[in-house]
């Protein structure tokens, strides 16, 4: 994909306007997760030894197009001084960096309303976006401002829409996706995009037991969508014409009570009991998934493969991401991720570090992976 970068612009005496993804985890004004705000230093540094002015757009929370003061932006300025070494003023027009007010306080934002998008462009010269986390929305402050004035990626979305590419589009293969999760139904397009895309699709989580019961194996008390058995049945033969390998359990963890350290029982596909349910994968599925990475070049990872959130169920989930973790720090893999609990689950795997890279942009991730055309990115793309 070819669009316009900070690079393709002339800053010189220019005021910028930059759509950054503020939206951080914070309770009583304390940012609990810093990792959307030092993502964007590099073109906030970029920014600073080239333009003129820069004012920093962001949305927080769902104020619902009301102004709220518990939604207000304005604590966050010191924080972006203090993480980005620049001093960040909140709604000062005459500042080098100013932090504009929560743009979901005007209910203009959310409908993509024309006028509230010409009255954003006219605060700034050029627009450059780097927010790829709000890139699925068709909102004024992501597709409708690049109406009105020259637009952008920022160095943040730049690298991550090159991972995404280099991931989906322009692999090295053979190519895994790794897909977790509750529900098939919920992830019906990333399944229908990834058969055609990747050699190995590795299911786990509670989308795994759907399939298994499709296959006619019980599954207990497990996660199970049996209305979406007929949906995988088409899954799986898609997939075999396409000659991508679904990569089911073999076997599993079964418990009969949902708790933590709850006691558990191995038990192969199929010989679970009416009072079970299963909430990881087991060795042997462990095993297999590691074998076929061996031989693989680039990974796409999408969600759990078990309860991650209670110990010991999160061991399928951590062995995996630990293989795939060493094989692209040897070089052997490309691996990205995103999405959902992704990023949790693999914080928790201890592997935060390791992948080539990961998205904190869940739904934007999500709706790529599913082959979407991206509001937010399509404006910037070179015709």
């Amino acid at each position: 994909m070819s669009f316009k970068t900070l690079r393709d612009f002339n800053f010189e005496n220019k005021t910028v306007l930059l759509r950054a993804d503020l939206n951080v985890p914070a309770q009583e004004g304390k940012v609990s997760d810093f990792t959307r705000i030092d993502r964007l230093k590099p073109t906030i540094d970029f920014l600073k030894d080239n333009a003129k002015r820069v004012v920093i757009l962001s949305h927080f929370g769902r104020p619902k197009g009301q102004v709220n003061k518990d939604y207000s932006l304005e604590f966050l300025a010191p924080v972006l001084s203090e993480r980005w070494g620049i001093d960040v003023t909140f709604e000062d027009d005459k500042a080098t960096f100013t932090l504009k007010e929560n743009l979901r306080f005007d209910k203009g934002e959310e409908a993509n309303d024309p006028e509230f998008a010409r009255n954003l462009a006219s605060l700034g010269d050029i627009f450059i976006n780097d927010a790829f986390s709000t890139a699925h929305r068709a909102h004024a402050s992501t597709e409708g401002i690049t109406h009105h004035i020259p637009s952008g990626a920022g160095l943040l979305m730049e690298v991550e829409i090159k991972a995404l590419t280099d991931a989906l589009e322009a692999p090295q293969k053979p190519v895994m996706a790794v897909v977790g999760g509750a529900k098939v139904s919920t992830k019906l397009s990333v399944l229908n995009n990834m058969v055609s895309k990747v050699d190995y699709l590795v299911l786990g989580g509670g989308m795994a037991n759907t399939f298994l019961y499709a296959m006619g194996h019980t599954v207990g008390q497990s996660l199970c969508e049996k209305d979406m058995a007929d949906e995988a049945k088409r899954i799986m033969e898609e997939a075999k014409a396409q000659n991508c390998e679904l990569v089911l359990p073999v076997d599993q963890i079964a418990v009969r009570e949902f708790k933590e350290n709850a006691d558990y029982q191995i038990i192969r596909v199929g010989d679970i009991k009416d009072d079970q349910q299963s909430i990881d994968i087991g060795p042997d599925s462990i095993q297999k998934i590691e074998n076929i990475l061996e031989g693989c070049k680039t990974v796409l990872w999408n969600g759990p493969m078990g309860v991650f959130e209670m110990k010991p169920f999160d061991n399928g989930t951590n062995k995996v991401a630990q293989k795939v973790a060493a094989l692209t720090k040897s070089g052997q893999v490309v691996s990205v991720a995103g999405g959902g609990d992704t990023v949790a689950a693999l914080d928790n795997a201890g592997v935060i570090d390791d992948f080539s890279y990961i998205s904190t942009a869940g739904g934007a991730f999500l709706e790529w992976i599913e082959g979407k055309e991206l509001p937010g990115v399509k404006p910037l793309q070179n015709a």
